[in-house]
């Protein structure tokens, strides 16, 4: 149980690890400037890193147990399908999502995805 525990938190890590860099780092002038033509500001107070960590966490357990009932490969698929690809059509529904991170938020969110599987298929 510890060990299931401890790849649990090290994928949450790595998820929330990646997206900070992918979000932060990579691309936030694009956040922060879309969201500025919108008349907003970038939401980046520390609730909302904590809530980040919460979808992280959220999204390892997903993989945790759909490396239970899957391949890799397909598991890989169905995570990114639930955590990105629909947040993704949400975001853009609601006009706050810059489409010029999709340039690289879908292979980086592949990979993210890829990672955290291999992290938590060392049962």
């Amino acid at each position: 149980m510890i060990k299931k525990i401890t790849l649990i938190i090290l994928a949450t890590i790595w998820i929330s690890l990646s997206e900070f860099l992918r979000n932060n780092v990579l691309v936030k002038s694009m956040w922060v400037e879309h969201y500025r033509s919108m008349g907003l500001d970038f939401p980046s107070a520390p609730i909302n890193g904590i809530m980040w960590g919460v979808w992280s966490l959220c999204l390892a357990v997903l993989i945790y147990y759909l490396l239970k009932k899957f391949t890799l490969l397909e598991t890989v698929l169905l995570s990114w399908f639930a955590g990105f690809l629909m947040m993704w059509i949400t975001i853009g529904n609601l006009n706050v999502l810059p489409y010029g991170t999709l340039l690289f938020a879908i292979p980086l969110s592949f990979l993210e995805v890829y990672v955290a599987a291999l992290i938590l298929s060392k049962k």
